[in-house]
């Protein structure tokens, strides 16, 4: 059974997750990072039950946890109290960025328990976080990143907008955000049914932000969206990393082709592994137990 934890992280924020524990003591421990979109890992019961087996029974502990991007919108204490209490957080407001102080805080506490041993597992915009932590501070803990389903958000807005109505919708959500109306909902975005604050909208949609890590749809189709390095966050992780997507995928452009592009951008082709589990979609559903069990053989390898 797992502990219902609280950790702080280093901006003082409190975030909820669960601890899994093998019988045996172990100086290993694996993190997850969850999606975006209204996800929660409270919410994904068998994917987190049935990963925390496999790693529980592999000698590895596993604290999944909802980071500040979780649900839609979504209330956090703090422990600064210059702070209000109850924040308002959720991928409805999340800067990506932010991340790092959410990862930076999940490894303190684990080193307050005793372990020493670090995996990153991200799934979905998890896996662009995981990509996004390593490029600002490469110098981490982390022993082996997971990434699984990194998907390419950028690239769908631009494909569903078109062209002019992506370049008015990012040029909007600049301009709130530059004029001090970040927090703001987005009434465009609403209109297909994104709950997203003008900040979020800007951070997600914006070629050369830290949010654009998989750009495969600029890349494949040549759109010189960006003047930053394509894939430059994902380039810098030069310790083991496996990429796992299913064949389904919706939000990659091509599974085979995604890992591919992944393996010729990767920053140690060495130490890069990947995975393609068929008939799954992004989430894996109904394909819980092969993903857990094709990440917890690789993490022990």
């Amino acid at each position: 059974m797992p502990k219902l934890i609280k950790f702080e992280t280093t901006d003082k924020l409190l975030l909820p997750g669960l601890l899994y524990e093998p019988d045996k003591k172990t100086k290993k421990a694996a993190f997850y990072l969850h999606g975006n979109g209204g996800s929660s890992i409270f919410d994904s019961v068998v994917r987190t039950n049935t990963l925390a087996k496999e790693l529980n029974n592999r000698g590895i502990a596993f604290m999944p946890f909802d980071n500040r991007g979780a649900k839609l919108v979504n209330g956090l204490d703090s422990t600064d109290p210059r702070q209000e209490t109850k924040q308002m957080f959720g991928s409805g407001f999340e800067i990506i960025k932010d991340c790092q102080k959410d990862i930076d805080g999940a490894i303190a506490y684990l080193k307050t328990l005793g372990y020493e041993t670090f995996y990153l597992i991200g799934q979905s915009t998890g896996a662009n976080k995981g990509a996004v932590y390593n490029f600002y501070k490469p110098k981490n803990e982390v022993d082996k990143f997971v990434l699984t389903g990194p998907g390419d958000d950028t690239g769908l807005y631009y494909k569903m907008l078109g062209p002019k109505q992506f370049s008015d919708l990012l040029s909007e959500a600049r301009n709130q955000t530059k004029v001090g109306n970040g927090a703001k909902l987005s009434s465009q975005a609403l209109k297909f049914d994104e709950y997203m604050s003008f900040q979020s909208l800007y951070d997600t949609m914006n070629p050369d932000g830290d949010y654009n890590t998989y750009p495969f749809y600029e890349y494949k189709n040549n759109l010189d969206l960006s003047s930053k390095k394509l894939f430059q966050e994902f380039s810098s992780i030069k310790k083991p990393v496996l990429i796992v997507y299913g064949s389904e995928d919706e939000y990659c452009d091509g599974a085979k082709e995604a890992v591919e592009i992944l393996k010729e951008k990767s920053g140690n082709p060495t130490l890069f592994e990947s995975k393609i589990i068929a008939g799954a979609d992004h989430g894996f559903h109904g394909f819980e137990k092969q993903i857990a069990q094709e990440i917890a053989k690789w993490l022990v390898k």
